[in-house]
């Protein structure tokens, strides 16, 4: 039995671990019933291209069987445009994925995960 469901704002930028982030999400959502939308933005920590990005998207969501809406975060600052669109837009709950370890097991994050993790006054779930 769930309870009311959640709209999700995912952002994936590209890395590995958005990807993992992604398919973590869709799997949940797909349990859940949660209102899933994916971001896609530019992440300068990797130098995916966006279309390349996107097509990756697409495609897992496909397997998924969902039909999440996807959009592109423009700007200069996709960190505080994912909070902007959270807040403005009402969702329960941002994910990313991030947060890598350093060889000495530190957790590292990315300039934009760490905006979002410091400024968005909606939760935040990050998946390393």
């Amino acid at each position: 039995m769930h309870g009311p469901t959640m709209k999700i704002l995912l952002g994936v930028g590209g890395s590995e671990l958005s990807y993992q982030a992604l398919t973590e999400t869709l799997d949940r959502v797909a349990e859940t019933g949660d209102e899933l939308t994916v971001a896609v933005f530019d992440n300068e920590d990797n130098d995916a291209d966006l279309e390349a990005v996107q097509q990756r998207i697409q495609e897992r969501i496909d397997e998924s069987g969902l039909e999440p809406p996807i959009r592109r975060v423009e700007g200069t600052s996709p960190g505080s445009e994912l909070v902007n669109i959270a807040e403005s837009e009402g969702f329960d709950r941002i994910v990313l994925g991030g947060g890598g370890r350093s060889p000495l097991g530190k957790i590292q994050l990315g300039p934009i995960v760490e905006f979002v993790l410091l400024n968005a006054q909606t939760p935040v779930t990050l998946i390393r």
